[in-house]
């Protein structure tokens, strides 16, 4: 069973994330602000994180950067999910290695369910960070 973390300041948005993910058969936990879900990775070392930029205690952005200090963190799989377009955040994130860049807004959880498969098959993007 693949492991993902959801990294979501909005309790109701990480619920809803984490149920639609945990029906489809993937072990989920899921932090509220970017220092809770550093230490969440860390010691789950999920297959997938599902992460928010814009929350409290650290960004998603600082979090990333600071996870692929780590040998286990170069390698991870993330999706970035957030309602901040990507135009605004794309240089700073071309060097984290990024499997995706998805807005909130765009897609259901169903949909992001959909693609998790996808992604977690993929060779991961080793990060240049």
């Amino acid at each position: 069973m693949a492991k993902v973390v959801i990294v979501e300041d909005e309790p109701a948005i990480a619920e809803m994330y984490r149920f639609k993910l945990a029906q489809s058969g993937y072990e989920v936990r899921f932090a509220l602000n970017g220092e809770e879900g550093l230490a969440l990775v860390q010691e789950f070392q999920p297959d997938l994180i599902l992460l928010d930029l814009m929350m409290p205690k650290m960004s998603g952005e600082e979090m990333l950067r600071r996870m692929r200090a780590s040998d286990w963190g170069k390698k991870a799989k993330v999706i970035v999910l957030t309602n901040v377009t990507e135009d605004v955040v794309a240089n700073q994130l071309d060097t984290l290695g990024i499997s995706r860049y998805m807005v909130k807004a765009n897609y259901t959880p169903s949909q992001v369910a959909q693609i998790v498969p996808a992604v977690l098959a993929e060779k991961p993007k080793v990060s240049n960070a």
